[in-house]
């Protein structure tokens, strides 16, 4: 039987984690292990972005729960896959009742596959580009509660990253939607404090090495 305190819960191994993870055992393991824990890997970064897009109106765990038929429907994110991708290609995932079947959405991830194809042209990597906004240490909250947890939305970093994705014809990437990337990816550490993972989240970005 678990118990609640301050935007936390206990699990049944004793440990505390960000209670939004609470649902399945499914999205702790996502929480003890993904979230939040930086990124350099070029794919995991753009299935990131991409799936950020198809959550928008959905519950996080909805796209979680659908990752492996998105990562089967979509070339496992190989971006130079997907922007090979043409109409059959869409209607193929418009069939596809592992995914969300959204025109829009599906259209705009392989645009994007283009697009981030063009960023590493120019920066090397879609790694290099992104840790470009990963925000000044000092200009983070010294304590992450859960009442400031509530008031992260979007920052000044996420704002500036989605004008300029959308300026090179990115779509599906307004500033909560990067915000929630840069959650995800370990741009920052929205883990509060008491939850087991933010210290190995803290940890694993001392030791990285970010591309520049």
């Amino acid at each position: 039987m678990s118990v609640e305190r301050a935007g936390l819960f206990e699990g049944e191994d004793h440990a505390w984690r960000c209670r939004w993870c609470a649902a399945t055992p499914l999205y702790q393991r996502y929480h003890d292990g993904e979230w939040g824990f930086p990124v350099t890997d070029d794919r995991r970064l753009f299935e990131k972005l991409c799936l950020e897009g198809f959550q928008a109106g959905l519950s996080w765990l909805t796209i979680l729960n659908k990752r492996e038929a998105f990562r089967r429907g979509f070339a496992d994110f190989d971006a130079e896959q997907m922007a090979r991708f043409g109409p059959k290609d869409v209607e193929r995932l418009l069939a596809d009742a592992g995914i969300v079947r959204h025109r829009g959405k599906i259209e705009s991830a392989i645009n994007n596959a283009h697009r981030v194809i063009e960023l590493r042209r120019e920066f090397g990597s879609l790694a290099a580009y992104a840790w470009r906004f990963e925000p000044d240490p000092a200009s983070r909250p010294k304590r992450i509660t859960h009442a400031a947890l509530q008031s992260f939305t979007t920052s000044a970093e996420s704002i500036a990253m989605s004008k300029d994705l959308k300026k090179r014809g990115w779509s599906f990437v307004g500033p909560t939607t990067v915000y929630a990337f840069m959650q995800a990816m370990g741009l920052v550490n929205d883990h509060i404090e008491g939850c087991h993972a933010r210290d190995l989240a803290l940890k694993a970005r001392t030791k990285l090495k970010v591309p520049r």
